[in-house]
């Protein structure tokens, strides 16, 4: 059996705000931008530079109840974790463009990571594996 996580869905307060961040501050790529009249919503679709795996499904919040769910998703742990090839060109890059980062960088272990926030305060790592702590390469 071969099953993917395709999407994760992150609740955001307004579609074109969230397309703006992700690929302007982050280089996220926008894979779809799909109106869908039936429900009166867009299915927006981001995913990093490069990458081949799981998207990110920017979901604007359409009840109430959901707007108190932005930019907590996690109930304030760090929630997504980004992956680089090159930890000191993508914080620099970052900071630069004004991303607020709450820990900050150190080396561990597994490689170097900060924690940082996204427009809405949900709370990511930015992170750059050493090759023997990839997922990848603990699947194979």
């Amino acid at each position: 059996m071969k099953q993917d996580i395709v999407h994760i869905a992150l609740v955001v307060k307004d579609y074109d705000e969230a397309i703006e961040f992700y690929t302007k501050k982050l280089h996220f790529t926008l894979i779809e931008d799909t109106y869908q009249p039936e429900q009166d919503k867009r299915w927006v679709v981001v995913s990093p530079p490069g990458s081949t795996g799981t998207t990110i499904l920017l979901a604007r919040a359409s009840k109430p109840e959901q707007t108190d769910f932005i930019g907590a998703q996690s109930g304030g742990r760090v929630f997504l974790f980004l992956n680089t090839d090159d930890f000191w060109r993508d914080y620099k890059d970052m900071v630069s463009k004004g991303i607020e980062f709450v820990r900050p960088p150190k080396e561990a272990d597994y490689g170097f990571v900060a924690v940082f926030k996204d427009l809405y305060g949900n709370l990511w790592d930015l992170l750059e594996l050493k090759k023997e702590h990839h997922i990848s390469q603990r699947f194979s």
